[in-house]
């Protein structure tokens, strides 16, 4: 008989030849980017694969790829220019480069700046010097539409980046009061596109109701998509923060993994990473749509 090849999955991109070999295609890998501090708040590395399990939806997944590795990032910086950041933005500025210095350098960083609309200030580059002109000329004024300049953000990272690994940091001092863009399909886009949002929120200044509405938002945010945020009392302490992120982004474990539920229909799926080391915390994101 000839041999016969049957198509058993799209998706799976499953084929026999009348043999007993299978080839699959990880058309369905979930990348996770995870970190792991121990309870000073360190960063644990060198951990095995082994000291990792990830579950999704309560059931255990088959890590296939595992690494802990420096790799170039496309970096997107979404800075607040609204009237309120303007005895800010020395000091913001500075720290944005801080944190492009003490990243990889092959990182492609691009600078969106907001107030009630956001404005891509400058492409994608690795020049220091043209991301410290842009940064010290941006001019401060209007509201705060912070959820649409990370949605703006996550688009030019979809559509333009060149680097796997995709990371936001948006530094902003007040409450969001402009946005079209929901809270929940933020998330949920990036989510979707796997990018990792870190935050600064300088909030001293706001008033107690909207510094803790701003603290809320920016806190899930970023435990959502595997991030961190910081909200520091004073604008002179992100000279110290924007190094720290550096430094987590470019010693992250990097997990992949074929989903046993390869159902493409659309359903949200709740990720966990388990590390076996008494008292550590991991931080990932927690979880991811599947594709319909």
């Amino acid at each position: 008989m000839r041999p016969r090849c049957v198509i058993l999955s799209i998706l799976a991109g499953l084929c026999l030849y009348g043999q007993d070999v299978t080839f699959r295609s990880d058309t369905r890998l979930v990348v996770l980017n995870v970190s792991v501090f121990d309870q000073n708040g360190t960063i644990v590395k060198n951990l095995p694969q082994s000291a990792f399990s990830v579950y999704e939806n309560g059931e255990k997944q088959t890590i296939s790829v595992f690494r802990q590795e420096d790799v170039p990032i496309s970096l997107g910086l979404i800075i607040d220019n609204s009237a309120s950041m303007t005895d800010k933005r020395d000091r913001v500025a500075s720290a944005a480069l801080a944190m492009v210095k003490a990243s990889n350098p092959q990182d492609e960083v691009f600078i969106l700046n907001f107030n009630e609309r956001a404005v891509l200030a400058k492409d994608f580059t690795n020049n220091i010097s043209e991301l410290e002109y842009t940064l010290r000329n941006l001019n401060a004024k209007g509201e705060t539409a912070m959820r649409d300049a990370l949605l703006l953000g996550m688009e030019h990272l979809r559509h333009r980046a060149h680097r796997d690994k995709k990371v936001l940091l948006v530094v902003t001092d007040g409450e969001d009061n402009s946005s079209m863009e929901t809270q929940a399909h933020l998330v949920q886009e990036a989510q979707q596109n796997d990018v990792i949002i870190y935050a600064i929120g300088l909030l001293g200044a706001e008033e107690p109701g909207s510094a803790a509405r701003a603290k809320k938002q920016l806190t899930e945010l970023t435990q959502e998509t595997g991030g961190r945020a910081w909200f520091p009392s004073d604008v002179s302490e992100i000279a110290n923060i924007t190094p720290e992120i550096a430094h987590e982004i470019r010693n992250q474990y990097v997990l992949a993994y074929t989903p046993t539920n390869l159902a493409a229909d659309g359903s949200y799926r709740k990720i966990r990473v388990d590390v076996n080391v008494p008292g550590v915390l991991v931080r990932t994101r927690t979880g991811y749509y599947a594709p319909k």
